[in-house]
Parts: structure tokens; C-alpha cells; sequence
């Protein structure tokens, strides 16, 4: 792999989606709107929203992100730059990488504003260190970056990318125990929530915000998080690879 390609292709990017105002306005705006909606439909109930603030932290985070890098990947695609790439002598890998750090930073982005909404006007009360729950934060965006790039692959228009999120997201909100805990699903419902990283997510946010545990007391949760994200990324490039 080369840094410099790799670099060149996250800085452009960037400076292609800070042009966009539609995805600057869904890096922003959109998150606050819908954080606002459920967050203060249960501000009076405070005990329940600070239980559920690390499952809904969880969830957006991984939402928005997918949805952003979904829609600017296809549009990657459908505009010819991606195929321009991959005729050139530079390597799928430092390509979907160079994807992947420009899609990072509008996801951090993305993630600080609806961490910050959270803490400062719902006001939740959480118990962990503010820093070990970005550790966690920025593996769940580093695993819905990558699931945006792997699933768009697979679409053809921003609507087919629109249909993918209730077959991708729609289980992981109903099954990671932001819901219902998982230890209290049924059998096969409960078996299908391992293999999901939203749950894995949710546990390690929860541990950290609600039960005061840290990194150290996570780290399984972290070490498959990690594992999702590299293990979509490398999905990707085989996908790509026969594109």
C-alpha cells in the first residue's frame, strides 16, 4: 500500500463532501433533528432515558454514519470516479483505505455531535470516563464506515442504498438489547444478536456509562468491534474486486 495514494484519495474526499452542502447538512443537522424528536420525548422520564442513552448512542452513531458513507460512496461509483480508480495502478487497498479515512473524519464528526447533544442539552447522567466512551464511539464508527462502503457495493441508486437500512440496521436495533436485553430474548433471537456489532456496542457503552466500568473491564467488546470493522473492510475489497 502506498500513504501518499492512500492520503491523496482521503483528502479529496473530503474536500468533494465539505462542497456538498446536502452531506454537511446530514453530518449536522439531521442527527440533532431526530436526537432531539426522542430525547426529549423522555426528558421528564429521566431514569429511563440515562438507561437507555447508551443503546440510542449507539444506535444513531452507527445510523448516520452508514447512511452518509452509503449514499457518498454510490455516488463515488456513479459518477465514474471509482471505476477512473480502479483502471489506474493504484491498489484496491489503498483505495477503499483512502475512502475510508476521508468517510472517518465527517463520521467523527457526526458522532461528537450527537455524543455532545446527548451529555449537554438531554443532560444525561452516565458515570464512565467522557474519553473511554469516544474509545468505544469511534470503533462503532469505524465499523459502520466500513458496512456503508461494503454494502453500497451492492446498489445501483441511492434509493437501493435508502432499502438497505432496514435489512441491515433494523435487526441491530431490535436485537443488540438496545430494546430489550438480550439475555431475555428468546433462544434464536439471542443467538442471531452475536453476530451483530451493534450488540457488542451497546454492551460496551452501557458497561462504561451506566455501570461505571472501563476500558480494561470492555475489552472483549472492543477486540470484536475491531474485528467487525477489519473484517468489513476486507469484505469490501473482495467485493470490489469483482466489480
Amino acid at each position: 500500500m502506498s500513504p501518499d495514494r492512500t492520503l491523496a484519495i482521503a483528502e479529496r474526499i473530503i474536500r468533494q463532501i465539505v462542497k456538498d452542502r446536502r452531506s454537511m447538512a446530514l453530518v449536522v443537522v439531521a442527527p440533532l433533528i431526530v436526537m432531539a424528536l426522542v430525547g426529549f420525548s423522555l426528558i421528564d422520564q429521566k431514569p429511563i432515558l440515562n438507561r437507555v442513552a447508551p443503546g440510542l448512542l449507539g444506535t444513531f452513531a452507527m445510523f448516520f454514519t452508514f447512511l452518509l458513507t452509503g449514499v457518498s460512496f454510490l455516488r463515488e461509483r456513479a459518477q465514474g470516479t471509482l471505476e477512473r480508480l480502479m483502471t489506474t495502478t493504484v491498489a484496491r487497498g489503498d483505495i477503499l483505505v483512502g475512502y475510508l479515512l476521508g468517510f472517518l473524519l465527517f463520521a467523527t464528526i457526526q458522532a461528537a455531535v450527537i455524543l455532545v447533544f446527548i451529555i449537554v442539552a438531554l443532560q444525561i447522567e452516565y458515570q464512565g470516563s467522557i474519553f473511554e466512551i469516544v474509545a468505544v464511539l469511534m470503533l462503532v464508527v469505524l465499523v459502520a464506515v466500513n458496512l456503508g462502503i461494503f454494502v453500497s457495493t451492492f446498489a445501483r441508486n441511492e434509493f437501493q442504498v435508502v432499502q438497505f437500512i432496514p435489512i441491515v440496521l433494523a435487526p441491530q436495533i431490535f436485537l443488540s438489547g438496545v430494546i430489550v436485553p438480550t439475555d431475555q430474548m428468546p433462544t434464536v433471537m439471542e443467538a442471531i444478536s452475536v453476530v451483530l456489532p451493534l450488540t457488542y456496542a451497546v454492551e460496551g457503552l452501557r458497561g462504561i456509562m451506566v455501570m461505571g466500568q472501563s476500558l480494561a473491564d470492555v475489552w472483549t467488546n472492543l477486540v470484536v468491534l475491531a474485528g467487525f470493522g477489519v473484517g468489513l473492510l476486507i469484505a469490501a475489497i473482495a467485493t470490489l474486486r469483482r466489480t
